[in-house]
């Protein structure tokens, strides 16, 4: 067998452990993640300081694995990707807050825009239920 054909038999069987579903950490029964001076329906002016709270787990940096930790993502004009098992991806709609932070100063474009935070744990990963706040809409001058 040529080795071209050996190593994408190699490669071959790798792909299944790429699309495998991670084992979820568990979430805090109760646990919430919300926006804290933000309300659905508010007009603002950009550059916009959006905080993070949490009650019922804490915060803990990406790459940490403690129990009942984890941290936020903030998904900006955006849903929740189908598949929670896998990590959310890092992108300009899924913004990932790795370091731990509970607050940016976000600028945004004029016009409406959706918001909405999940708790993710050490890898990027929702826990298991989700820990995800409601959508808000905010409108930007």
């Amino acid at each position: 067998m040529s080795r071209k054909a050996l190593l994408s038999l190699a490669l071959a069987g790798l792909l299944p452990l790429t699309a495998q579903a991670l084992d979820r950490q568990p979430s805090v029964d109760g646990a919430k993640v919300y926006f804290i001076g933000l309300e659905d329906g508010a007009t603002v002016k950009s550059p916009v300081l959006l905080r993070f709270g949490l009650s019922g787990m804490g915060v803990a940096p990406a790459g940490i694995n403690l129990p009942k930790t984890g941290h936020h993502h903030l998904l900006l004009d955006a849903e929740l990707p189908e598949d929670l098992s896998q990590p959310l991806p890092a992108t300009e709609h899924y913004r990932h807050f790795g370091g731990g932070q509970t607050e940016v100063l976000l600028e945004l474009a004029p016009g409406e825009h959706s918001l909405q935070l999940m708790l993710g744990d050490y890898l990027h990963v929702a826990h298991e239920p989700p820990v995800v706040s409601e959508v808000i809409r905010i409108t930007v001058e």
